[in-house]
């Protein structure tokens, strides 16, 4: 049976004592008397400080950037608590794997990319920071309320399990919006794939994006309101061949009409950057990674925005995208949950994000510091920052990369006719099929 040990704070208007109990290992328990009040005042320092160890993990190329944000959390904190924090390296792509390995060993705060959450939770790794609010409030000046409105809402919602939050946002910067050369395409051109394809067809250029992968051509379904999820089984949720606020097979003809069109380049999955370096195009769907790519190409006329609208039955919609973020959990077994969610709440504030985005360009989940100077000069993090208003978690089984795929290249092949309803409603059964097949 897990025991408890106790992180206090104050959730009134009067001076009290709440013990929030937080999953941990053996321990005394410790109790310090603070206050705070309606003006958001915040707790007393103790009489007596206490000593507080805790580990943080994360990425190799973030340890010195780290290593400041702990400093400056220590002086923060300096007249409640004489800590060891000490500070390890984990990437957020195999954080899950490290983890899970053994929890009661795993750090006390760690980062992690989004995907990774639910089975982070499943497996109680990470702790209900709801259960942390009060400390959050009387210690930090601040609530979850306070955090949920500080970032973009893709962000909350990749660290919301269940209506509860489990943890802090920290960047939004794995995602996809659209590069384009300004010198062949106006902005205005830039708004819709029409536009687009006929501005880029004018110069003798092509237009790239991947369509043989289940990451980037849910966008259009996702923009249309369609949606996929994850099942308790494992399965995935997907509905792609059915209704929403349009039809499936609508969706797919509006993909159809772009696929055709002699300026489109149906680009294979992981070939954009080459691609991009050909010369052959005045504008490609892709993320970050390829700004370094985007800009050698386009020159003087390097330019990103959010992706274009496109149309479904003469009216003009949004494509939508995958929104990637990494996210500061807490572990559920930590011996001092609730400065070590401090410590998360702490290295993913704005003041830290802006750190973050100052020293490393990682895009930033904060809102303020996503509207910033700064990061609007970053074409690249700007147009991510433009298209996370549309982009959506995806949370899907294993089942779901192949069958998407495969959909996706009959269309970019040109394998599927737009005037064949027939064709195009057994095709997208086929591929929903093979989706939500069970997993073996």
């Amino acid at each position: 049976m897990r025991k408890f040990n106790k992180f206090v704070a104050i959730a009134t208007t009067a001076a009290m004592t709440l013990g929030l109990a937080a999953c941990g290992g053996s321990g005394a328990e410790q109790t310090t008397t603070a206050a705070s009040n309606a003006a958001g005042t915040t707790a007393a320092a103790p009489a007596e400080k206490q000593n507080v160890s805790l580990t943080l993990w994360g990425a190799e190329e973030d340890q010195a950037m780290l290593g400041e944000m702990v400093e400056s959390f220590k002086t923060k904190y300096a007249d409640y608590a004489n800590f060891d924090i000490q500070i390890g390296v984990e990437s957020e792509s195999t954080a899950k794997d490290t983890v899970l390995t053994d929890i009661e060993a795993a750090a006390d705060v760690y980062a992690f990319a989004s995907d990774q959450i639910n089975d982070l939770v499943n497996a109680g790794a990470l702790l209900n920071l709801e259960e942390m609010d009060p400390a959050l409030n009387a210690y930090a000046g601040k609530s979850l309320a306070d955090v949920k409105a500080a970032n973009v809402e893709g962000s909350v919602d990749a660290a919301t399990v269940d209506g509860k939050l489990y943890a802090y946002p920290m960047s939004a910067d794995n995602g996809y919006f659209l590069y384009y050369d300004a010198d062949v395409i106006s902005a205005e051109d830039a708004k819709s794939w029409d536009t687009l394809l006929a501005a880029a067809d004018q110069a003798g250029l092509k237009v790239g994006m991947t369509l043989a992968s289940g990451w980037y051509n849910a966008s259009f379904f996702y923009g249309a309101g369609f949606t996929t999820g994850l099942n308790a089984d494992g399965t995935t949720a997907i509905d792609w061949n059915k209704t929403a606020d349009y039809s499936g097979v609508q969706v797919v003809q509006a993909m159809l009409d772009i696929a055709g069109n002699s300026a489109f380049l149906a680009i294979p999955d992981g070939s954009i950057s080459g691609e991009i370096a050909s010369g052959s195009l005045a504008a490609v769907v892709s993320g970050t990674w390829d700004a370094t790519a985007a800009q050698t190409a386009f020159g003087e006329g390097y330019a990103a925005t959010k992706l274009p609208t496109y149309t479904i039955d003469g009216k003009q919609v949004q494509q939508g995208s995958v929104a990637g973020f990494k996210l500061v959990g807490v572990n559920a077994y930590s011996a001092n949950a609730g400065w070590a969610a401090l410590l998360a709440e702490w290295i993913t504030n704005e003041e830290n994000q802006a750190i973050r985005f100052a020293k490393r360009e990682i895009g930033p989940s904060n809102l303020v510091v996503s509207a910033s100077p700064e990061v609007s000069a970053n074409k690249a993090i700007a147009a991510l920052a433009e298209q996370s208003s549309y982009g959506v978690v995806q949370t899907v089984g294993g089942k779901f990369w192949d069958p998407t795929a495969t959909f996706g290249a009959l269309i970019g092949n040109g394998e599927l006719k737009r005037d064949d309803e027939a064709a195009i409603q057994s095709a997208l059964d086929e591929m929903v099929a093979g989706v939500t097949a069970k997993v073996e």
